[in-house]
């Protein structure tokens, strides 16, 4: 039970906060205690509420008429000054002959009024939203980009083209060029697109704002394909987010060559060799430990079944050792690429 000494304390800490801006509700829960329990202490208690915030204050003689604030209001919508700060307001109208406030009453004007931005022909920003899509099977969302890869001599790069599928992760298509243009980016496609047999079915294909992703040709490949073409907003690495993570991958693997491969030939056969590793061999983490070719065929399914039952044996088995279910094998059902978020949570 909470002493006297404590309450009053506490109530003291809550009025404190809550004359410093805070929530009543928000001071009470840092506390661990409800607003009724904290009015039932103020009025059981006996303890004094502080009455300051009640007071009538008289009006300081320093503030503003409001003759003054609509000048201020008014001379900051001049074409003269509707672009500018009040750093550089305040000069000007001195230099005029004309004194009517400081800078800081100035820009406390300007964020009561919310014009300190965007004043004159400057317009707030909009926020975009980037491009989500979700996959639900195979060859339904891809996405793709190109790494630079270190070439015999310093500042010297050849580039690898890489597009692998949302859903299973599965790399569909990559070759290693010297350059970074768009008929190589169209071959990338057109291999890609055979090899997966999916001529004609919807496809999305992410990529980022790149010159060989925007070419007018790669377009017009797309559209006579039939794949919808995405695009990340500009500037915005994390609109494509697989095809980072797997470029990370990549140049995080042991054998990966550093310091440079020796020529357009070495760096083809090391992505062949990785290409093979990522699709057949690794167990990828995101896709619950099936390799993305397992995924990509639906043998994934019998896999995790398969573990599934391993565990409820073993759990049978030495159920002592279990204080919970068994781990999760279930498959993954949808892969969202930059999924869509509450705009409440957003804005709040």
């Amino acid at each position: 039970m909470i002493s006297p000494s404590n309450r009053a304390l506490a109530v003291e800490l809550i009025q404190e906060a809550h004359q410093n801006g805070a929530r009543l509700a928000k001071a009470c829960e840092e506390l661990d205690i409800s607003v009724r329990t904290y009015g039932r202490w103020i009025k059981e208690g006996g303890i004094k509420v502080d009455q300051r915030p009640l007071v009538k204050r008289p009006v300081p003689k320093n503030k503003l008429s409001s003759e003054e604030r609509e000048e201020i209001l008014t001379v900051v919508k001049q074409g003269e000054y509707a672009d500018l700060p009040p750093t550089q307001i305040v000069p000007k109208l001195a230099d005029n002959g004309t004194y009517i406030a400081s800078e800081s009453t100035f820009y406390r004007v300007l964020r009561e009024e919310k014009m300190q931005h965007h004043r004159g022909r400057s317009q707030k920003p909009e926020r975009r939203i980037p491009e989500s899509h979700l996959a639900t099977a195979p060859n339904q969302v891809w996405t793709w980009d190109i790494t630079w890869l270190g070439g015999p001599v310093k500042g010297l790069y050849d580039r690898l083209y890489l597009m692998i599928d949302l859903f299973s992760r599965k790399v569909v298509g990559w070759e290693v060029w010297e350059t970074e243009e768009a008929k190589h980016a169209e071959s990338l496609v057109k291999k890609a697109v055979i090899n997966e047999k999916i001529q004609g079915a919807p496809l999305v294909l992410h990529s980022d704002n790149g010159s060989p992703m925007k070419a007018e040709t790669f377009l017009s490949l797309l559209e006579k394909l039939g794949i919808q073409s995405s695009f990340s907003r500009p500037r915005v690495s994390n609109d494509n987010p697989y095809s980072e993570a797997m470029f990370r991958t990549l140049k995080y693997r042991p054998d990966y060559p550093y310091k440079g491969f020796a020529s357009l030939t070495k760096a083809r056969q090391w992505a062949h060799q990785f290409v093979q590793w990522y699709n057949e061999i690794h167990l990828h983490s995101g896709l619950n430990f099936v390799t993305p070719v397992q995924c990509h065929t639906g043998e994934h399914i019998a896999i995790l079944e398969k573990r599934k039952k391993v565990y409820e044996m073993a759990k049978a088995k030495h159920p002592e050792r279990w204080t919970q279910g068994i781990r999760n094998w279930s498959p993954k059902e949808k892969v969202a690429l930059n999924p869509m978020r509450d705009e409440k949570k957003i804005n709040h």
